[in-house]
């Protein structure tokens, strides 16, 4: 009965995996046709990924502080605060709403 069991799955699975996956194509050629980012990828962007790009950039602040005696020592700390500060800040506040 398990084995039966396990072997439906797998069948099913492989059957779902060849329906979605030229569809999951299709999709993606289509939201890169348009120009503009549709009600989906916005909602996405302000609901989930903004929120962790915020996160991202705070994080990224406080490894800054800690690196900072490093960074010193090595002559990079422009490089460390763009890396670490200022592209989570550019990703999370500056570029449009949906486009990633």
């Amino acid at each position: 009965m398990r084995d039966k069991l396990g072997k439906k799955t797998i069948v099913l699975l492989v059957a779902a995996a060849l329906v979605l996956i030229p569809l999951g194509t299709a999709l993606a050629q289509s939201s890169l046709d348009s120009n503009q980012p549709d009600a989906g990828a916005m909602a996405t962007d302000l609901i989930l990924v903004r929120p962790l790009g915020f996160v991202s950039m705070i994080l990224g602040t406080a490894a800054f502080i800690v690196s900072i005696p490093f960074t010193t020592t090595g002559k990079n700390v422009d490089q460390a605060w763009d890396t670490l500060v200022a592209k989570p800040a550019t990703f999370t506040f500056q570029r449009p709403l949906g486009n990633f």
